[in-house]
C-alpha cells in the first residue's frame, strides 16, 4: 500500500508537472513604442481594461531596462525579438550613414525585395537582410514542428520587420495609407490578410475627431503645456479634427490617433480568427507594435493629455483583444509579452523651471567645433561626411590621420565634450569590445556600436538635453529612455511584481524556454521568474 501511494503521489507530480510544462499554442508579443515605465504608475489608476488586467495579473518586472545609448524603434524592436544588443544585431539606428554608398540607409530598405501593397501600389522595398542575428520567431520556424504561423502588424515597416525577422506567414504595415508586405516575406498577397481587410477596412478617411476619453479631472498636468508641438492643422488643446487639409494630411492624422491602434488591435484579433492562430497542433507566434504613442509623445511630450489619452484607449483595445484571445485560443493556451521599444525624454522648457540643466543639442555649433577641431590637428575641410543623431561620421581617412598623431584624437574629442549638452564623447576604438569596466556611459556607447555602421566618434546626451529642434524626442542612456515595462501573462505565468533589474533582452530567451526554443545568439537571459512553472 505504502509503494502504491507512492506511485500515485509520482504520478501526480508528474502529470502536474507535464501540464504545467505544455508548450502554449500562441505567443503574443505586444510592443508599445515610446511607453515609459513610468506611465503605469503614474496614469493607470484610470485603465480597466487591458493594461490594467497585464498590470494586475501578469507578472510585472518594474525594474527593466535597455542598458544600450541609442534608445531608437529599429534597435528596440530587434533587441526585443532577438535577445541580443545592436552590437550583435547591427540595428544601431533607425537609419546610419552607409560609408560604401555615401548617404544614409535605413534599417530594413531592400530595393531587392519590392513592396506588395493590399491597396494602391507603392514603391520601394524592405526586408530584414540587415538583421545580423535571428529572431525568436525565425528560431520557432526553423525548431518548431509543424512550422509555426508567424504573423506582425504594425503601422511602421521597421517595426512589424524586426517582430518577424527574416521571414513569416504575414508581416504587415502601413504606406501610403494601405497595408503593405514585401517579397521578403510573400510573393502575392495573403489571402487570410487580404480576406480580413474586407471584413475590416482601413477607414483612416471616416473617423470621428480625436476628443478625449476620460473626464476632465482624470488627466494629469495642462492640456497646453509650454513647447507643445501640435501637427499641421491641429491645436494644443482637445479635440483634435482628422479631416485635414488633403488627402495626405487626413491619412497622416489618423496615424497620430488612438484610432489607428484601435485599427491594429481589430485587425490582429481577425487575422487571429482568420488564420485560426494558436488553435492547430502546432505553437503560432502573433506581433502586434503600437505606434501611436510615439507620433503623439514626440509631438506633445510625457505629461500631455494627448498621451495620457492614447494610453487610456489603448487600455480598452488592448482589453477587447485580450478577451478575444481568451475566447479564440483559451485562456490557458496562450502567453503574451507585452514591453516597449524606448521611452522619451520630457520637453527640456518644461523641465528648466525646477532649476534643472535642460536643452536642445546645439548640432550646427557641434558640427563647426568638430570640423575646427579636425582641421587644426590633421587640416582639410569638410572632414565631416555625415551626423546621423548620437553618431559623428568621418570623411574617408580622416579618423586614421587622428588615430595617427598622438594626442590629436583625445584632443578633438575634449573639443566635442565642450559642446552645451554632451556628457561624454568616445572614439570608434573605445567602444569596440562591450566592457562593463569600461564605466556606465562608455559601455552603453559599446553595447550600441557597430564598426560597419556606427560612428566614428558617439556622443552621450547629458540629461534633459535632447536632439529635436521641436516636441521631444528619445535615444539616450538616460532613464527616461532606457526604462520601459515588461509583462507577461498567461499559461503558468505567476502574477505578481518583480523589482529586480532586467532587460527587454530577456523577452525572447524566456519565451524561448517557454517554447522549448533556444536562441543562437542572446545577450538576455531566461527569467527565473518565470522558469518554476514551465
Amino acid at each position: 500500500m505504502k509503494r502504491l501511494a507512492f506511485f500515485l503521489a509520482s504520478l501526480a507530480t508528474l502529470v502536474a508537472s507535464s501540464a504545467h510544462a505544455a508548450r502554449p499554442k500562441l505567443v503574443v508579443l505586444l510592443v508599445v513604442d515610446q511607453m515609459r515605465a513610468d506611465y503605469i504608475d503614474s496614469y493607470g489608476a484610470a485603465w480597466k481594461g487591458g493594461l490594467h488586467r497585464l498590470t494586475t495579473q501578469g507578472a510585472y518586472f518594474t525594474n527593466a531596462a535597455y542598458p544600450y545609448l541609442q534608445t531608437i524603434t529599429c534597435a528596440g524592436h530587434a533587441t526585443v525579438s532577438t535577445g541580443s544588443y545592436p552590437y550583435a544585431h547591427g540595428m544601431v539606428q533607425n537609419a546610419w550613414f552607409d560609408r560604401a554608398s555615401g548617404k544614409s540607409v535605413t534599417c530594413t530598405e531592400d530595393a531587392g525585395k519590392s513592396l506588395i501593397s493590399y491597396g494602391t501600389p507603392v514603391p520601394g522595398g524592405d526586408s530584414a537582410q540587415r538583421l545580423l542575428v535571428p529572431s525568436l520567431a525565425d528560431e520557432m520556424r526553423a525548431q518548431l514542428f509543424p512550422a509555426p504561423r508567424v504573423v506582425t502588424l504594425s503601422l511602421k515597416a521597421r517595426s512589424a520587420i524586426m517582430m518577424a525577422g527574416h521571414g513569416g506567414t504575414s508581416v504587415a504595415w502601413t504606406d501610403g495609407g494601405a497595408l503593405v508586405t514585401s517579397r521578403a516575406f510573400a510573393q502575392a498577397p495573403v489571402p487570410a490578410l487580404t480576406e480580413s481587410l474586407k471584413r475590416l477596412p482601413i477607414a483612416w478617411d471616416k473617423v470621428p475627431a480625436w476628443t478625449p476619453l476620460l473626464p476632465p479631472k482624470a488627466y494629469a498636468f495642462a492640456d497646453d503645456a509650454p513647447e507643445e508641438h501640435s501637427p499641421s492643422g491641429w491645436t494644443r488643446t482637445f479635440p483634435h479634427k482628422l479631416q485635414g487639409a488633403s488627402v495626405g494630411e487626413t491619412m497622416a492624422n489618423w496615424t497620430r490617433s488612438p484610432y489607428a491602434d484601435e485599427y491594429f488591435g481589430n485587425l490582429a484579433i481577425e487575422m487571429v480568427k482568420a488564420m485560426k492562430l494558436g488553435q492547430g497542433p502546432g505553437a503560432d507566434f502573433l506581433g502586434v507594435s503600437f505606434s501611436v504613442l510615439d507620433l503623439v509623445g514626440h509631438a506633445y511630450g510625457p505629461r500631455s493629455h494627448e498621451v495620457q489619452d492614447v494610453l487610456a484607449r489603448l487600455d480598452v483595445t488592448l482589453g477587447h483583444l485580450l478577451a478575444a484571445l481568451d475566447q479564440a485560443v483559451g485562456k490557458n493556451n496562450y502567453v503574451v509579452a507585452l514591453t516597449a521599444d524606448h521611452g522619451v525624454s520630457p520637453l527640456p522648457e518644461q523641465v528648466t523651471p525646477t532649476g534643472v540643466s535642460a536643452g536642445r543639442l546645439p548640432f550646427a555649433r557641434l558640427k563647426a567645433d568638430l570640423e575646427a577641431a579636425i582641421a587644426k590637428e590633421v587640416g582639410g575641410q569638410n572632414n565631416v561626411a555625415a551626423m546621423v543623431y548620437t553618431d559623428l561620421y568621418l570623411g574617408r581617412g580622416v579618423y586614421g590621420k587622428l588615430a595617427a598623431k598622438p594626442g590629436a584624437l583625445e584632443r578633438v574629442l575634449a573639443a566635442v565634450r565642450k559642446v552645451p549638452g554632451i556628457a561624454a564623447a568616445f572614439a570608434a576604438d573605445q567602444l569596440l569590445t562591450p566592457k562593463r569596466s569600461d564605466g556606465e556611459l562608455q559601455y552603453a556607447a559599446q553595447l550600441s556600436y557597430h564598426p560597419e555602421r556606427s560612428g566614428d566618434i558617439v556622443i552621450v546626451p547629458a540629461p534633459y538635453w535632447i536632439a529635436a529642434d521641436a516636441g521631444t524626442t528619445h535615444g539616450t542612456a538616460n532613464g527616461y529612455d532606457q526604462r520601459v515595462p515588461i509583462i507577461f501573462m498567461g499559461a503558468g505565468i505567476k502574477a505578481g511584481r518583480q523589482a529586480r533589474r532586467v532587460s527587454p533582452a530577456d523577452i525572447a530567451p524566456s519565451l524561448g524556454h517557454i517554447l522549448g526554443v533556444t536562441l543562437s545568439h542572446a545577450d538576455g537571459e531566461v527569467l527565473p521568474e518565470l522558469q518554476a512553472a514551465h
